[in-house]
């Protein structure tokens, strides 16, 4: 009887010590150390690639935002305002949408196969906003011309980049709300313009917090 209950407690304090061995090199000294070597090595990219304008953090290169008008009275989708680049759609698209003003606790897909009636009218109603939007005197948007990612939203739905395809069709109509000249508005697109990851990996991008950031500069100084 002594034997076993000897034995019981040693088993228990050998446990006991591995547990509190395991928490100090699993929840302290192994945090700590991959902290440092990412705070070392990856600063920028271990503090959530984090974005500054004016001396202030404004967002994340990580995550998309919106560039909407404040909501009216009564309002439950709010506009987009439209002296801004635009990203691509939160999820849903609608009123029904998941995500509408990119919040993070809603990130997430909408679930819709592609036959799905409401995703096809979603799709249809941007698109056509898309156009309506885009087309100013003198340069009008062609159904055909609005690429996918303008018209769908991303499996998180906080994709932070759009297609220069989709920037392109936006210059027009951002440089007369800005009272700049699309050569000036183009350039600024080429230059926020970032290519395929070493050369082949994924499709050329624009960020568009990192691009509307340069518009206000330029904004300010015309």
């Amino acid at each position: 009887m002594n034997n076993s209950v000897t034995n019981t407690a040693r088993l228990l304090w050998a446990g006991l010590r591995a547990l509190l061995v395991l928490t100090v090199v699993c929840g302290v000294l192994y945090p700590l150390a991959v902290t440092g070597v990412a705070q070392g090595l990856f600063n920028d990219k271990a503090n959530g690639s984090e974005i500054t304008a004016d001396g202030k953090v404004v967002g994340s290169s990580l995550i998309g935002q919106a560039y909407n008008l404040p909501l009216k009275k009564g309002q439950e989708t709010p506009e987009p305002d439209l002296k801004w680049f635009q990203g691509r759609p939160q999820n849903g698209l609608g009123v029904n949408s998941v995500n509408t003003r990119y919040k993070l606790i809603l990130s997430g897909a909408t679930n819709r196969s592609g036959d799905n009636a409401d995703l096809i009218t979603w799709v249809k109603d941007a698109k056509a906003a898309v156009v309506k939007d885009n087309s100013v005197p003198g340069y009008t948007v062609e159904p055909a011309d609005v690429p996918a990612e303008a018209v769908t939203s991303s499996g998180s739905g906080l994709d932070p980049d759009i297609s220069p395809d989709y920037a392109d069709i936006q210059v027009h109509r951002v440089a007369e709300r800005n009272g700049l000249s699309v050569a000036q508005v183009r350039k600024l697109v080429d230059e926020h313009t970032d290519g395929r990851t070493l050369g082949f990996i994924g499709e050329p991008r624009v960020n568009v917090l990192e691009l509307n950031i340069a518009l206000k500069g330029l904004v300010a100084k015309s």
